[in-house]
């Protein structure tokens, strides 16, 4: 039983390092600045902060994990989402619209934008790296123009809670203390929060289950009791530790709901509809993916749509959260979005990449942010080490490339 074990997990461990080594290096990446931020890093509201400071990140993530694996690459999304935040920011805050029509018309805008993209990428068939590097520049100079190179903030109320609002009391709270001294104010925690926490993990048993019998109605390989057992275990007590936190702060923030339906989502996308088997199929062998009838156009037109589409979902989110929109809003944010999907084992050469490892990618780069701002590291420092972390994972996929032809 013990040597079966053993042996599960050093295969876990060396035949699925895309995979497995990412999670191994997001725990580490936790525990270090964990211990060197003194536990600050872990805090119930440092914890929700990461969340709401981020949450643009991992939903532009979900729709660069489909264009990389697609065998593309999109450089526009920053300055993208600067557009349609812009376009929306002159819509509610200078024309005074309702704060809806603002969130509307940053996807709307996004989905525009994706249609421009894809038309040049599918059709025209020039390569997607140059229409989104064209992109890139075309789209920031629109939001200079559309902002007459000037910011405008800030929103009302009801767009400002699209980032920064929480569902707290729904259910009430438990009181946890009382606090201290005369002016003493309770700690609490919110009840709504705790029971999506228990949900999910309820969700992730039954689903997990189902995927177990499944694989063992055909015949295929899957993990001893004892280790799916165990991994079931330790997720279930980090998703409820992270309920938690967030139940002990302000309760469970409006954008979450918006990440997490997105996340569902895209794991049905990506791996029980034609669509996201099209796109697999024609990043992983794009001749054979014509041979046996992908209309290859239509799939990489959508691939592009769906990028624009959740990059102005991110503006809206991002927007509301900055309170406004400036000209050089979303610089340099292609390297977050890129960079989480290589990190969580996406490959350079398409054809390999998982929605749950973009998002672990994203989450390994906004905690390393989060934690070198914590620790007072220069901007400057944070920027190198961002791209020297970019850079070692691209080089850890070629290894891994090399090493399973080796080995055949």
């Amino acid at each position: 039983m013990k040597n079966n074990v053993f042996t599960e997990v050093k295969d876990l461990l060396t035949h699925n390092l895309r995979t497995s080594g990412i999670y191994i290096a997001f725990v580490a990446i936790i525990l270090i600045f964990t211990i060197t931020t003194g536990g600050t890093l872990l805090s119930p509201e440092n914890v929700t902060n990461i969340i709401l400071q981020n949450a643009h990140i991992l939903i532009m993530a979900l729709g660069m994990i489909l264009v990389i694996v697609g065998g593309h690459i999109d450089l526009s999304v920053g300055s993208v989402l600067a557009f349609a935040s812009a376009v929306s920011a002159v819509l509610v805050i200078r024309m005074g619209m309702p704060w809806w029509v603002g969130v509307l018309a940053a996807i709307v805008v996004g989905i525009i934008v994706g249609m421009w993209q894809g038309f040049w990428v599918a059709y025209v068939g020039i390569p997607a790296f140059i229409v989104t590097l064209a992109g890139m520049l075309l789209f920031r100079g629109l939001t200079y123009l559309v902002l007459d190179n000037v910011s405008l903030s800030p929103f009302p109320h009801g767009y400002r809670e699209v980032a920064s609002g929480f569902l707290d009391g729904l259910f009430g709270s438990i009181t946890i203390s009382e606090g201290e001294g005369l002016k003493a104010v309770p700690v609490t925690a919110d009840i709504f929060t705790l029971v999506i926490g228990v949900l999910a993990v309820i969700g992730l048993i039954v689903s997990s289950m189902r995927t177990r019998r499944t694989r063992q109605s055909y015949n295929q390989a899957v993990e001893s009791n004892f280790l799916f057992i165990l991994k079931l275990a330790v997720v279930s007590v980090v998703i409820l530790a992270f309920a938690w936190a967030l139940s002990y702060n302000r309760g469970f923030p409006y954008v979450l709901i918006t990440v997490a339906v997105l996340i569902l989502i895209y794991n049905v996308v990506t791996n029980r509809t034609v669509f996201g088997r099209h796109v697999y199929s024609v990043g992983g062998n794009l001749s054979a993916a014509r041979l046996s009838g992908v209309n290859v156009r239509s799939t990489n037109f959508w691939v592009m749509v769906n990028m624009g589409f959740l990059t102005g979902i991110a503006a809206a989110v991002f927007s509301s959260r900055s309170n406004g929109a400036q000209p050089g809003m979303g610089n340099m944010f292609e390297l977050d979005v890129i960079a989480a999907c290589f990190i969580g084992g996406a490959s350079t050469m398409g054809g390999v990449g998982r929605v749950g490892g973009a998002l672990v990618g994203g989450l390994v780069m906004a905690v390393m942010t989060n934690g070198m701002q914590l620790m007072g590291v220069p901007q400057s420092l944070q920027l190198v080490i961002k791209g020297l972390v970019l850079l070692v994972a691209v080089a850890f996929d070629i290894y891994n490339k090399r090493r399973a032809g080796a080995t055949r």
